[in-house]
């Protein structure tokens, strides 16, 4: 049986690429566009990104706003409503011998925390929060003021990252909860 047209065009292609490259060479201009496609769209998404962050933050429509980022102030750290506690579930360590990112003396930090993303009134950009409980005593007594459960966006349990049901003293001497802190990670994008 004779071999069709595009049998023969298509063997004579083969051998000549086949004659003319190697093997090295064939990979080596494969991985050089397998880099490059990755790069290229990105390129703009890069420009636009460092024009935005050079920008001054554009307000926020108030219907996007959650009720806690409505009424959030950023003066008083010990009370609930402060910005950075948007998804602390606890006693506020500000309130009972530590400060809003340290615990206070006697407790230790648990290695593990939740995270939650809390917008500042100041400057209109959200940032990520680390809630850490502070463990190795029984629970802070002071006012209610203190003791909050501010679940802004929160998000079920099955995403035990972002829960701030769960007591985070894993991989502490005493697994007694004390109080929690919120430290900022970094900003949000």
């Amino acid at each position: 049986m004779k071999p069709s047209f595009l049998e023969q065009i298509g063997e004579q292609l083969t051998r000549k690429l086949a004659s003319s490259s190697s093997r090295r060479g064939v990979l080596g201009r494969v991985g050089t566009a397998m880099v490059a496609g990755g790069v290229f769209p990105l390129l703009p998404v890069q420009r636009a990104r460092a024009a935005a962050g050079s920008a001054a933050p554009r307000p926020a429509d108030v219907t996007t706003l959650s009720d806690f980022e409505r009424r959030a102030q950023s003066s008083d750290p010990t009370k609930c409503n402060y910005w950075r506690h948007c998804a602390i579930d606890g006693v506020l360590c500000g309130c009972c011998g530590g400060g809003i990112h340290t615990c206070p003396p006697g407790t230790q930090p648990s290695p593990v925390s939740w995270i939650g993303t809390c917008r500042n009134p100041d400057d209109g950009r959200s940032y990520v929060i680390a809630y850490r409980d502070c463990c190795g005593r029984t629970t802070c007594t002071t006012s209610s003021d203190c003791e909050c459960n501010t679940a802004d966006r929160e998000m079920p349990i099955y995403r035990p990252q972002t829960s701030n049901d769960i007591i985070w003293c894993f991989g502490t001497t005493s697994a007694a909860y004390h109080c929690s802190t919120a430290a900022i990670v970094g900003q949000a994008e």
